[in-house]
């Protein structure tokens, strides 16, 4: 067993860059797990160090999600593979089962430390190599770690444009953890990583044609019908999608323009 797997060793497997947590199903299994509605979130951790907070981080996001197949990839072990990819073209087949998990997840938790003001450059290389359309509408949770809170920008500059870029579907709940957040009970880490984890898991079961309350966990009960006069209790609508004829026309720049 690598170091940094965790664990008493027993059911969990290191393959390079890829950590298969205790009693979840391999990739061959991945057809079989879709059709049981089981979760699969893949965690992309871009630490640098051993051990590494970032590393860290995404450990408990991907926890929180509640996840029944999960898998941690480490971008520092795959390090060199990215540059010979991006240099050659050519992806090793460490990379393409990498890349493969990504693609065939039902949801991502990506972490990344920040440097000048921005994601490591690891964490770029990888989400260089995916192909077009990798993650189109795939539910992403964004997070970061830094020394000090004002590094927290950086997931809004930085991590926030480059997945809209990518069009994948960003949880509303971003998490940073800076070094003094780790052992501080009163710094609502912890409160932060378990919304981002519920968020993320109800994303990925809204796209599995669960309802919302299922969603999020909820136990709606069967109401008989309120009696005449009585207040409607408020219940949530069935998302529908937009069409053309839901929005109003605007007058054009030049003719509000011409209109000062």
């Amino acid at each position: 067993m690598q170091p940094g797997c965790g664990g008493s060793g027993q059911g969990v497997e290191c393959l390079g860059a890829r950590r298969r947590c205790p009693g979840v199903p391999g990739q061959h299994e991945r057809a079989d797990a879709n059709s049981e509605g089981v979760m699969k979130v893949v965690a992309i951790s871009a630490g640098l160090g051993q051990p590494s907070s970032t590393h860290l981080l995404a450990e408990r996001l991907v926890q929180a999600t509640g996840a029944d197949q999960v898998e941690h990839l480490e971008l520092r072990l795959l390090a060199h593979d990215l540059v010979n990819a991006l240099l050659t073209r050519v992806q090793s087949p460490a990379l393409q089962r990498a890349v493969s998990d990504v693609v065939e997840a039902d949801g991502l938790v990506v972490v990344s430390p920040v440097f000048n003001a921005s994601f490591s450059g690891l964490f770029k290389m990888f989400f260089d190599v995916l192909h077009e359309g990798a993650l189109l509408d795939k539910p992403v949770l964004l997070a970061a770690t830094g020394g000090t809170p004002r590094h927290s920008l950086a997931i809004d500059q930085a991590l926030l444009p480059l997945f809209f870029y990518l069009k994948a579907a960003v949880v509303p709940t971003a998490v940073f953890a800076a070094t003094e957040d780790w052992g501080d009970a009163g710094s609502g880490l912890e409160r932060r990583i378990g919304r981002a984890g519920r968020e993320l898991a109800a994303m990925v079961r809204l796209r599995t044609d669960e309802s919302l309350p299922e969603a999020l966990d909820e136990d709606p009960q069967e109401q008989d019908e309120p009696q005449s006069g009585a207040p409607q209790p408020l219940t949530r609508k069935k998302a529908q999608t937009a069409t053309a004829g839901d929005f109003t026309l605007t007058k054009s720049f030049e003719e509000m323009f011409d209109a000062i």
